[in-house]
C-alpha cells in the first residue's frame, strides 16, 4: 500500500513543481496569470463502506486553477499598449473564433486592424455613419486612414465688448479699406463646402448712443450693399433683445468651385457695450477643412479617438471587455489566450467601466501577477515533499526486504 501512496505523492509533487516552474518561466510575460495546483486525498471504494479505520491510498491533483489577481501596471511609449485596470478580458477574434486575453500589447497591421503578436484581431463596437459608437455585436476594430472630409461653416458666434466711450463715426459711406469709416473690427476663418478657408471680417460702426451697425467682408470684399444688421444695447451694456434681431443670416459668393453662395448664421448673443476697450472674448464656427490622420489615443472607456491634421478628432471604435461568471473555468489556449468553456459560462461583453468591468489605461501594460519570491519558497516546499515521498518508498522497500529475508 505504501508504494502506491508514495508514488501518488511523487506524481503530485512533480505536477506541483511543473506548475511552479511555469509560473516562474512567465514572470516577465505581459498579462500572464499565475496558477496553483490543488490536491485531494484518495480512498479506495468499498461496497461495505470503509469504516472508521480506513487509510487513504495517496493524493491526486484535483485541479490547476489560475490566480486572476491584478498585476502591476507600468507605462509604455506605445499608445496601443493597453492595460486593464480591474476585471475583464480583451476579446480577440481569429478567423471568427473568439478568444480572451489580458495581454494588451497591440499594433496595427497593414490593413489597419488592431492585432496582437499572434495576429488575432482586437474586437469592439464599430462607428456608425454619423461618427457615433454603435453598441451592437463586437466586430474587428480597424483604424481608417481615409482623409476626414471638410465641413462647410453653417454657424458662427462672436462674443465681443464694444467700447461705449467711442465717438459716433462720421456719416461717410462705410469702406472696409478706410479705418476712418468704422470704430473697430475683428475677423475669423470660415470654410466653404470644399474646405477652403475664407476670412470673414466684421466691422462695427457706432451710429448713436447704444446703437451700432455691423458690416461684413469676405476675403476683403464687402458682403452686400449695406450693414449685416444692427446691435442695440441697454443702458446696462447688454444687448437689447427687443430691438436687436439675432442671429444674422449671411450669404456670400465664393469662386473656389465650392457651393455658392456660402450661407451661414452670425450670432452676437452675449456681446456687451461697456466703458472699456474693444475686445473679443470668443470666436467660434463649426466648419473645418479636410484632415489626415496624424495619430490616435485610447480613452479609459475604450474609445479609440483619431486625431487629424485639421485639429478635429473622430472616434474609430470602442474596445470592449468580456467577463465571466467563473473566469477560473476558462480554457488555456497558449499565447496568453483563454477560451470560453462550459465551466466559465458565456462571455458577458460590455464597454469598459460599465457593470463589473474595469477601465483601460493607454500607453501602459499589466505585468504578470506572479510573485517570484513566493514561487521560490513554494518550490523549496515542493522539493521537500518530493523527497519525503521518495523516502516513504525507500522505507517500504527496506521493510519488504526484511520480510523476504525471514527464514
Amino acid at each position: 500500500m505504501s508504494f502506491q501512496q508514495g508514488l501518488s505523492g511523487l506524481n503530485a509533487a512533480a505536477k506541483n513543481l511543473d506548475v511552479i516552474g511555469n509560473n516562474v518561466a512567465n514572470t516577465n510575460t505581459v498579462g500572464f496569470k499565475g496558477a496553483q495546483a490543488q490536491f485531494a486525498d484518495v480512498f479506495a471504494n468499498s461496497l461495505a463502506g470503509a469504516g472508521g479505520n480506513a487509510v487513504g491510498i495517496g493524493t491526486t491533483v484535483s485541479a490547476v486553477l489560475p490566480t486572476l489577481g491584478q498585476g502591476n501596471i507600468n507605462v509604455s511609449a506605445n499608445p496601443l499598449d493597453i492595460a486593464v485596470n480591474g476585471q475583464g478580458f480583451f476579446r480577440m477574434s481569429s478567423n471568427g473564433t473568439a478568444s480572451f486575453t489580458r495581454n494588451g500589447q497591440f499594433q496595427l497591421n497593414k490593413d489597419g486592424y488592431i492585432v496582437n503578436g499572434s495576429g488575432a484581431h482586437l474586437t469592439g463596437y464599430p462607428v456608425g455613419p454619423g461618427g457615433t459608437i454603435v453598441a451592437a455585436s463586437p466586430a474587428d476594430l480597424q483604424v481608417s486612414r481615409a482623409d476626414l472630409p471638410p465641413t462647410q461653416t453653417t454657424q458662427t458666434t462672436v462674443n465681443a465688448n464694444l467700447d461705449s466711450r467711442d465717438s459716433v463715426v462720421p456719416a461717410a459711406a462705410f469702406d472696409p479699406t478706410d479705418p476712418a469709416t468704422y470704430n473697430s473690427a475683428t475677423s475669423m476663418a470660415v470654410y466653404d463646402s470644399l474646405g477652403n478657408a475664407h476670412t470673414l471680417s466684421m466691422y462695427f460702426v457706432k451710429n448713436a448712443a447704444n446703437a451700432w451697425s455691423v458690416f461684413g467682408a469676405n476675403d476683403g470684399v464687402q458682403i452686400g450693399a449695406g450693414a449685416l444688421g444692427a446691435l442695440n444695447f441697454t443702458t446696462a451694456g447688454a444687448i437689447n433683445s427687443g430691438t436687436t434681431s439675432l442671429p444674422y443670416n449671411v450669404s456670400t459668393s465664393v469662386t473656389t468651385g465650392a457651393a455658392s453662395p456660402m450661407a451661414f448664421t452670425l450670432d452676437f448673443t452675449g456681446s456687451t457695450q461697456f466703458g472699456s476697450a474693444f475686445g473679443v472674448n470668443n470666436l467660434t464656427q463649426d466648419g473645418f477643412t479636410s484632415g489626415r490622420l496624424s495619430g490616435f489615443s485610447v480613452g479609459s472607456d475604450g474609445v479609440v479617438l483619431g486625431r487629424y491634421t485639421n485639429g478635429q478628432t473622430r472616434p474609430q471604435g470602442q474596445i470592449v471587455l468580456a467577463n465571466f461568471t467563473n473566469p477560473q473555468g476558462l480554457q488555456p489556449l497558449g499565447a496568453n489566450q483563454w477560451g470560453e468553456s462550459p465551466q466559465s459560462g458565456q462571455a458577458l461583453v460590455g464597454a469598459p467601466g460599465t457593470g463589473s468591468l474595469g477601465v483601460l489605461q493607454s500607453s501602459a501594460l499589466e505585468d504578470s501577477n506572479v510573485d517570484l519570491t513566493g514561487e521560490l519558497v513554494q518550490m523549496i516546499t515542493a522539493q521537500r515533499v518530493y523527497q519525503a515521498n521518495a523516502q516513504t518508498i525507500k522505507t517500504q522497500d527496506s521493510v519488504l526486504q526484511t520480510l523476504v529475508n525471514l527464514r
